[in-house]
Parts: structure tokens; sequence; C-alpha cells
């Protein structure tokens, strides 16, 4: 089974120019943490809830800062006629629970996440690529002592 067929093919997406305020609106608006950055049909970036806090408030960043100031850019992605199990398998290696789906021109054109996959044809797969992506990565300050 092909990503096309497990993606959302709708994907709201932020331009590098709004502000992090409108980004943040609108993920609290569909109830999301993550957003796709396009300059036209190109993916340029990925910008989260963590962007906006981490690389913008906690650093002082006021909510006109622009979203290209606080995105990845480089972005991890897949393409839309890959198989769903070699997605699976590289979402656990990379550790990520999304990734937007370009075709081959490397236009954007949909975006899938675990969840979508866990619903296909393969949740088994999708049970192991959870376990790689909650894998623990160190220690952090956090953990009790």
């Amino acid at each position: 089974m092909k990503i096309k067929q497990a993606m959302t093919g709708e994907v709201c997406v932020a331009t590098p120019d709004e502000t992090i305020q409108k980004a943040a609106q609108l993920m609290l608006g569909l109830d999301i943490g993550m957003i796709p950055v396009a300059d036209g049909d190109q993916l340029v970036g990925m910008i989260t809830d963590r962007d906006i806090a981490v690389r913008g408030v906690a650093a002082g960043l006021g909510v006109d800062t622009l979203v290209r100031d606080v995105m990845t850019a480089d972005v991890k992605y897949c393409f839309d006629d890959d198989e769903i199990e070699d997605v699976l398998d590289n979402l656990g290696e990379i550790q990520l629970r999304r990734l937007p789906v370009v075709n081959r021109d490397k236009r954007l054109v949909g975006i899938v996440s675990l969840s979508d996959l866990a619903r296909s044809k393969a949740p088994d797969k999708a049970g192991i690529a959870l376990g790689e992506i909650a894998r623990p990565g160190g220690e952090h300050s956090q953990a009790a002592f």
C-alpha cells in the first residue's frame, strides 16, 4: 500500500513570512502541534508548537517574529508513492510521528501521521515504529534521581 492511500491530502500550511502568533493561532484552531511551511507549493520548513515555545518565546522573541526565524528548515519527508512499510521503518529510525508528503517534483501534496499509518493495513508495523520513536534518548533533566 502506498502512502498516498493513507495520508491526509488537504494540509494547512504556514508561509515563511507569517508571524509565529498567526501560526500558533492556526495550530490552536485546528488542534494540531505542527504545520508545514511552504513557499507556494514548495515545502521549505516545518514549524511546531515546540519551535514557537523554545526557539521563540524562551529566546525572548515576540509574537511578531516571522515563522522563518524559528522553523526547522531541514525537513524530513516522504514521497506519495513510497510504501507504507518503508515509511514506518523510517519514522522509527528518525524518531518522528509525522511527515510531510511530497510528489516526485517535491511539491507538498499531504501529510502522514503515525496514527494514519496505524489505521492502514500495517498496524503491527506502526506499533514497532512507535516503540522506536518513544525510545529513551538519554538522561533528561527531569529524570528522577
